[in-house]
């Protein structure tokens, strides 16, 4: 039974709209597949049966007639059956019946005139039910004679059955489209709602235009939302004020350290406690980066081109050999992205390279709706199952890439931050050079 879900489950559509529809189609089309078969087992069955056994009858009573009176002039049987009975009449010399003509693909009617000419006559006859569109052929062989007979179809059966279905399945057109229009204007504030929160969750501007529409529901759902951006938007503005009061103040008793460090001299001391200064003021920053986050950027359309040349060029200065590869393209990649934050995350993943590597690859590519951009270098790795734990913030382990004092173990905590705030993620691997490979993913 689960194999049976999972089969139906993978047939069925993922949209809303298209589950949707099935549900309204559903139920229309299982209705109207029952009232058909009613209608086509007993009433269009039974009406097809009557009009046949009259048919039968009347030819059993025109045969009944022929028998007894004398046939010395047939033309006034021939006219009474024409004119009473709407039969076309002919009688042909005595010989054999025609070969049997080959069953109709719907043999309904072929095999209820049948029975009711064999229960009727009770003589050898010979129908044919394909030849002529509009007629019914039927010959009986007496003695010394056979009978010809031409009904119309609309004589031996319910003829206008096709009028009834064409009606149901106009009317069930007529209808679902109607239901296809509503449901379309249901499911718009739906799909607006979300293409809001994914720009949202993106770090991208809502649409100006976006307001709560459509049912109850949804306006109530669009409604949270709303609130639940402006309140995240105050408190991002909220700390992004206060991070940088913050910063502006340690900056401040930093610079302070430093001219009167510079006041001491050249001493050992002076030069240590400078080195401090500095590792103390590159661990500010990492902290206050951390804190801050993307720190309200606004997202902006952004070459990504340009963007990987001056992150290239910057990273000259680390000292290591760097390689740029980027996938041939007839025109530059221009996408919103928060730039500043997106090239810092970008360049802890390259300095957190050249830090442990001597060499450094870095690839840029589209597959499918993603931007993939790779960061490989040679160095010491990081074992599988640690490569969960080094985005933790301050998380550190026992292993070459992580001697370096100067090291606050925040540079991918902040980078995987950065990716998630544009919708992507950081995974990590193996590279091509047997050292780390950082791997950034953002949706385009």
């Amino acid at each position: 039974m689960a194999y049976i879900g999972g089969w139906l489950g993978d047939l069925l559509p993922k949209g809303l709209y298209a589950r949707a529809l099935i549900i309204i189609i559903a139920p229309i089309v299982v209705l109207e597949g029952v009232i058909a078969f009613v209608f086509m087992e007993r009433h269009w069955q039974a009406v097809t049966r009557r009009l046949s056994e009259a048919t039968a009858r009347d030819i059993a009573a025109v045969i009944d007639i022929y028998q007894q009176y004398p046939k010395n002039d047939d033309s006034q049987l021939i006219e009474m059956a024409r004119n009473r009975l709407n039969l076309s009449m002919q009688v042909l010399p005595s010989g054999d019946l025609p070969a049997p003509r080959p069953k109709p693909f719907f043999a309904l009617l072929d095999r209820a005139l049948s029975d009711e000419i064999r229960k009727q006559v009770q003589r050898p006859f010979w129908i044919d039910t394909l030849g002529q569109s509009r007629h019914v052929e039927i010959r009986v062989k007496l003695d010394d004679a056979i009978l010809r007979f031409v009904a119309t179809r609309s004589q031996t059966y319910a003829s206008n059955s096709h009028i009834f279905l064409l009606w149901m399945i106009g009317s069930s057109v007529i209808l679902l489209t109607v239901a296809i229009l509503f449901l379309r204007n249901q499911i718009r504030p739906i799909l607006r709602l979300a293409e809001a929160a994914d720009a949202f969750g993106k770090g991208r501007k809502v649409p100006e235009d976006f307001r709560p529409r459509g049912a109850r529901e949804v306006r109530q759902a669009a409604t949270a939302f709303l609130e639940m951006r402006d309140r995240i938007t105050t408190h991002v503005e909220q700390r992004t004020t206060m991070l940088a009061g913050v910063s502006h103040d340690m900056r401040t008793i930093l610079t302070r350290f430093k001219l009167e460090l510079a006041l001491l001299g050249d001493t050992p001391e002076a030069l240590s406690l400078q080195s401090d200064v500095r590792e103390m003021q590159h661990m500010l920053e990492d902290y206050l980066a951390f804190a801050k986050g993307d720190g309200g950027e606004e997202s902006t359309p952004t070459n990504l081109r340009e963007l990987l040349q001056e992150i290239y060029d910057e990273a000259q200065y680390f000292g290591t050999p760097i390689e740029l590869k980027l996938r041939k393209r007839r025109q530059d990649l221009v996408l919103p992205l928060k730039r500043q934050a997106f090239k810092r995350a970008i360049t802890n993943l390259v300095s957190n390279a050249a830090r442990y590597g001597d060499q450094i690859i870095i690839r840029g590519a589209v597959e499918g709706q993603w931007l993939r951009i790779e960061v490989d270098d040679n160095g010491p790795g990081i074992p599988e199952e640690e490569r969960g734990n080094v985005f933790r913030p301050f998380y550190r382990i026992d292993h070459a890439r992580n001697q370096d004092e100067g090291n606050t173990g925040l540079g991918l905590a902040i980078a995987r931050d950065i990716a998630k705030s544009h919708g992507g993620d950081i995974a990590l691997g193996v590279s091509s050079m047997g050292g780390l490979r950082a791997i950034i993913s953002v949706p385009l």
